[in-house]
């Protein structure tokens, strides 16, 4: 795992390569974002003006702010200007954010323009025209890779006279329209504390002004650590603004300055800060405040609860004929019955440490996941729908092999390890959707130190083998179970019924998550794995070795999974009887602005809880009737893929994966709703 002082070693060698290349010879290539050097409206000899140098990104393209954060490169100017003319400092535009790999980079990813105040010789004669010319440099880069850029532009000046010129009225609306893009400069100085681990600061801003989105870009580089969480409260007409400070940071030698960022539209202001005394306290802005979490008591026993329910949510039908055919076996042997509860439980403990060790590890790597992150992997889905496919035919009798937790005959160490990857299995396939208990205790695990939060995940882990294990060790209910006999030749037939439908469901998400092309690899590769399996059936059943049959079918599952294509971006059309939007930072930020109710849920192709709350209460002609008439704007975050904006929206309301789903009043307060909706729900929140 690629630790994150590894991605800034890696940034911090690509922005001197940048600087290496700049300093380079130019190749005679297209530019990815296209400059323009634009004069601005005429001035008077010794008076002031504007140059506008205008930035076009390509589509995919950033370039980036004079701090570009944990990686880029700012631009840089080489001005040659008349005699006794003066270029002075670049001013830009309120930049955004964008996390890559767990790096925290300062872009802009349309078209911006950068104003630079342009003073104009005290000798030059009314009527002329100043030549002025800029070399500049800029780093032009997608999410994958950058390039050094750089252009000679020029333009002239149009020299006015004291008693005024006429002006240009388009040029000077376009200049006015990009200055409105400016940071406004606050008229009072905010002020700070460094320390070790934070910079905390004070900036004066009235309580009116509304904050939709805000954060704090730093001009001076390496003074904070930029991908960190930032905390804001106010307190009367301050801003109090908490932000971690960077690993070997610098230390500023009598002050700072930055941008604070209001809103996703791009409005903002520019302070100043020098050192003095910060309030504490104040009150928490929505959405910024680190939660308080409950004491680990009571998130194990959520944990404990949230597994244990989950034995009764939609999402654990894909394993119920795995887990009948192991209760199928339980009433043989008290001491068999006993060793396969706790090999289960082993099974599903070792998968939910596993998938949280993996999870925190990316996490910490800056990888923008959450819980059930394996099945956002089409090459996993794929993994998952061979294996479903293989065990329904094992179940109908096309080939013998040991099912996970189900073997007819055996030695006890066959029945310890089938049940044992039977819990395996379980975990891995039951814990994409989160249940009530479950998701209070997985979004905590995201905020606790490592060994708490495996404490977390491995309770979980208990909490779904607990039916399992109570039936192994409490007679009265093992007592309850059929004796084995021949009934359960027939029994394991009809098992393959539910296993075939969660082979269905799984092609079906193949096709969802990688188009119609990649599902169709996908079959034919199904297809040569059960071609060879039904072969090795045919050598079984005559008595003869199918061992190499055996390690063929799974080589070409293999090699078929490593070979498929990188599955095609699916469309983000939404078949909705609501009037349904894309979830979006954006979106939301809008649509909480409006002062409409705003009812937002969370869902992916692989969640079931989700798919039976869609049909039981949201796809409802009576939700749709009372969500109109209400005015209600609907945002539905698709989580099927991974989506950097939609885990961080989860992260921050405490979830860990879906179902999630949160009603905004009218007065812009937040409330999360029932995992498991009830029909008539949503009607009556809307009519409240």
């Amino acid at each position: 795992m690629i630790s994150r002082r590894y991605r800034h070693f890696v940034a911090l060698m690509c922005q001197l390569l940048a600087m290496v290349l700049f300093a380079a010879p130019a190749a005679a290539a297209p530019n990815h974002i296209a400059a323009d050097l634009i004069a601005g409206p005429t001035a008077a000899p010794g008076e002031e003006t504007t140059l506008a140098i205008r930035m076009t990104p390509e589509k995919g393209w950033h370039g980036y702010w004079v701090n570009p954060g944990d990686a880029g490169l700012g631009m840089q100017l080489d001005w040659t200007l008349p005699k006794g003319a003066k270029a002075g400092k670049p001013d830009y535009p309120v930049p955004h954010t964008l996390l890559v790999e767990g790096l925290m980079n300062h872009v802009y990813e349309k078209r911006y323009a950068v104003l630079v105040p342009f003073t104009l010789p005290a000798d030059a004669k009314p009527g002329s025209r100043l030549p002025v010319r800029v070399s500049a440099q800029w780093l032009a880069c997608t999410e994958q890779i950058c390039v050094p850029e750089s252009a000679e532009l020029a333009t002239e000046i149009t020299v006015g006279s004291a008693q005024g010129t006429t002006q240009d009225t388009d040029l000077a609306a376009q200049f006015d329209t990009w200055r409105q893009r400016l940071p406004a400069p606050l008229d009072a100085p905010a002020t700070m504390v460094l320390s070790d681990k934070s910079l905390r600061l004070a900036i004066p801003l009235p309580a009116s002004v509304e904050l939709a989105a805000p954060h704090v870009f730093i001009r001076e580089d390496k003074i904070v650590d930029y991908a960190a969480p930032q905390v804001f409260r106010r307190k009367g007409d301050t801003l109090l603004v908490t932000i971690p400070r960077a690993r070997f940071a610098a230390r500023p030698a009598d002050g700072l300055s930055g941008v604070l960022k209001l809103d996703e539209a791009g409005n903002g202001v520019a302070f100043t800060a020098k050192p003095g005394a910060v309030p504490t306290g104040g009150e928490p802005v929505a959405g910024s405040e680190p939660r308080e979490l409950p004491a680990l008591p009571w998130l194990l026993l959520a944990a404990l609860a949230g597994g244990l329910l989950l034995n009764v949510m939609p999402c654990v039908f894909p394993i119920l004929s795995l887990k009948a055919l192991s209760l199928a076996r339980a009433g043989e042997s008290e001491a068999h019955a006993r060793i396969e509860g706790l090999a289960y439980t082993a099974g599903v403990v070792v998968a939910c440490l596993a998938l949280g060790g993996i999870l925190l590890a990316l996490r910490a790597g800056g990888e923008q996941v959450g819980w059930a992150f394996q099945l956002q992997e089409p090459l996993v889905v794929v993994a998952l729908f061979l294996l479903a496919s293989a065990i329904t035919a094992n179940l109908l009798g096309l080939f013998e092999f040991t099912v996970p937790g189900f073997a007819a005959s055996g030695s006890p160490r066959s029945y310890t390890q089938g049940a044992f990857a039977t819990g395996l299995l379980a975990a891995f396939v039951a814990t994409p959707c989160t249940g009530p208990f479950m998701a209070s205790a997985m979004g905590a695990a995201l905020l606790l130190p490592v060994a708490q939060a495996l404490a977390l995940f491995a309770t979980l882990g208990l909490g779904i083998a607990l039916p399992f294990l109570a039936i192994a060790f409490v007679p009265a209910l093992r007592t309850r179970l059929p004796k084995p006999g021949a009934w359960m030749v027939k029994f394991r037939r009809w098992m393959a019924i539910p296993m075939g439908l969660t082979a269905l469901a799984l092609a079906w998400l193949v096709w969802k998550v990688g188009g119609a092309g990649f599902a169709a690899l996908t079959f034919v590769v199904a297809l040569l794995v059960l071609d060879v399996l039904a072969w090795m059936g045919r050598r079984q059943r005559r008595g003869q070795g199918a061992t190499m049959h055996a390690l063929a079918a799974a080589a070409i599952a293999i090699v078929g999974i490593v070979l498929l294509p990188k599955p095609a971006p699916q469309s983000a059309e939404l078949d909705s009887i609501l009037d349904t939007k894309p979830f979006s930072e954006k979106a939301l930020a809008e649509a909480r602005a409006s002062g409409k109710p705003v009812f937002v849920y969370m869902t992916a192709d692989w969640c079931l809880t989700c798919k039976v709350n869609e049909e039981v209460a949201i796809e409802r002609a009576e939700t749709k009737a009372a969500f109109e008439k209400a005015g209600v704007v609907v945002l539905r975050g698709d989580w099927t893929r991974r989506d950097p904006q939609i885990t961080r929206y989860l992260t921050d309301q405490g979830a860990a994966g879906v179902p999630l789903y949160v009603w905004y009043a009218g007065n812009g307060k937040a409330e999360q709703l029932p995992q498991v909706l009830s029909a008539d729900l949503l009607a009556s929140k809307a009519g409240a």
